[in-house]
């Protein structure tokens, strides 16, 4: 389930700077055409799980992460109208390494690098089901007036 957040989440060192993760699209509406631009931030998180032990026994220390995308949609219409909403989700992508998360943090970050398809499906994803909405919101905007 998607939540809607007003602000974005801080990014972590897994967030794409170069813009990559980006969906456009055009759509149709009776007041002119609608330039949609969906980007993902990505924002990991970390949890340090087990315990050290003494010599002789394994550690039981892993890090748990979790991958949190939060997608952001700025429309355009003809008219000059911007609509802007955004929808985090959490657990996109999730792991665990062993070891403390401190020690972890670069590796966790390619990881999270190696997924970058999961976050653009997931991204896709959100943009496909924000259609309806974002023509709902254009139809309040600008209600259709013809004749019909």
């Amino acid at each position: 389930m998607h939540m809607l957040m007003i602000a974005g989440l801080a990014l972590g060192a897994a967030t794409a700077s170069d813009g990559a993760l980006e969906h456009r699209v055009q759509l149709d509406h009776h007041s002119g055409p609608v330039a949609v631009r969906y980007s993902a931030d990505v924002g990991v998180t970390h949890r340090q799980i087990g315990a050290v032990t003494t010599g002789g026994r394994p550690s039981t220390l892993r890090c748990l992460w979790s991958a949190n995308v939060t997608v952001h949609r700025e429309a355009r219409g003809n008219s000059g109208t911007t609509l802007m909403r955004s929808a985090g989700q959490d657990g996109v992508i999730e792991g665990s390494r062993p070891g403390w998360c401190s020690a972890n943090r670069t590796a966790i970050a390619q990881d999270v690098a190696r997924r970058q398809d999961a976050v653009r499906d997931h991204l896709q994803a959100v943009a496909q089901e924000d259609h309806g909405l974002l023509r709902a919101e254009m139809d309040r905007l600008h209600p259709d007036t013809r004749a019909g």
